[in-house]
């Protein structure tokens, strides 16, 4: 589908007043865009009690996807636009009506075996894996840190902005984008103009000097 955007709203938005804004803003595109959920405190809670419990990996990687779940529940009752959806072919039918589609991961991703299952892979790797199922799609990684100018996918894999199993699993076609605090108050904008909020992340080898980035999902 041309122009679709991908958008991930990562799980530590969850405790700040700005959530209901990124929904406004986001209801107001203009383009063709699916929202995926990050796994937030509910996925915190799965990592928690892995060791306390002692299920495998396999099954805390099932348990976090079906974290992302509940956040994305919770994203469709705060808006006008959102619909639940599983499936590739329900993105496409929830676009054409008109509505903004969000991922329900667990039917798709458990059955991706390309995807690993074990805690390199989160939300983030996740709407990277979705975006390379679409042709053109570009990716939107909401946050709650600001990039810095001249960030590179390597640099933000390896201050941990992203998960391990992120840039293995983005497609070489897929446009990343990453959006923090700063970008909020022009984010509605851009997106009723068809653009994209955040910082263009460039594809290279250089690392941004001094990065120092505490990992956000």
């Amino acid at each position: 589908m041309k122009d679709l955007l991908i958008v991930k709203v990562g799980g530590s938005s969850i405790s700040s007043p700005d959530l209901k804004v990124w929904v406004g803003n986001i209801e107001k595109s203009s383009r063709p865009l699916v929202l995926v959920p990050g796994g937030g405190p509910f996925a915190a809670v799965v990592r928690r009690f892995q060791p306390v419990i002692g299920f495998d990996n396999d099954a805390a990687h099932h348990m976090a996807i079906l974290a992302m779940e509940q956040f994305g529940r919770a994203l469709v009752s705060l808006g006008e636009r959102l619909v639940a959806v599983a499936t590739r072919e329900a993105i496409l039918r929830e676009i054409e009506a008109g509505n903004i589609p969000v991922w329900m991961p667990a039917k798709l991703a458990l059955r991706a075996g390309e995807i690993p299952r074990n805690w390199s892979v989160t939300s983030d790797s996740l709407a990277a894996w979705l975006a390379g199922q679409f042709s053109g799609c570009s990716l939107c990684l909401i946050k709650q840190l600001d990039m810095p100018e001249g960030s590179t996918l390597e640099a933000i894999s390896a201050a941990g902005v992203v998960d391990e199993s992120f840039v293995k699993l983005l497609h070489p076609e897929t446009a990343v984008h990453v959006a923090g605090p700063a970008d909020l108050s022009m984010a509605g904008k851009r997106l009723a103009a068809g653009a994209v909020p955040g910082r263009a992340i460039a594809r290279g080898s250089r690392l941004h000097g001094g990065m120092a980035i505490e990992a956000a999902e």
